[in-house]
């Protein structure tokens, strides 16, 4: 089996989102609303430099890290099967929350997410000559959680020849 070669890499971080959630069927202190200043790091990769010298250039990437600022700045992550969803939801409609529901706030999860966003991103922007091979959602200095894959439409060095 080769290993597959991605060519020039790169990273970008982004940090500064503080946001609330809860892992309703934890059977711990997880369970409860409590909130972290979440940072995430995008790591990319191209077989070809863009016209600049890059792999991506990082002024582009102000999409990505809006939708980012959107989803985890000052909101309040709920599962989708949270049991009180509807209490959440009223809370929002009171004006005490601003409330984002997704189908699994933790780390490994959102950093899953991420990496599709990513990647629709850049295969839109780059028609294929980028991708995010590796995302990392940190709630902390401690903990991150990362998601790693090559997506299938990436042009790496081992199909471009």
């Amino acid at each position: 089996m080769s290993t597959l070669r991605m060519g020039f890499t790169c990273s970008k971080h982004f940090n500064g989102f503080p946001c609330c959630h809860r892992q309703w069927k934890h059977p711990g202190h997880c369970r409860f609303v409590h909130g972290y200043s979440r940072s995430f790091t995008f790591w990319f990769a191209a077989n070809k430099l863009d016209d600049c010298g890059f792999v991506v250039d990082f002024s582009c990437l102000k999409p990505l890290e809006e939708k980012l600022r959107n989803q985890f700045d000052h909101t309040f992550l709920t599962n989708a099967d949270d049991p009180l969803i509807a209490h959440w939801r009223q809370l929002e409609a009171q004006g005490a929350l601003a409330l984002r529901v997704m189908d699994n706030v933790g780390m490994e999860a959102t950093a899953e997410l991420i990496w599709k966003w990513a990647n629709s991103f850049l295969l839109n922007k780059d028609k294929g000559r980028t991708c995010c091979w590796k995302a990392e959602s940190r709630e902390n200095d401690c903990n991150a959680a990362c998601f790693e894959s090559i997506p299938n439409w990436y042009k790496s060095l081992d199909q471009s020849g």
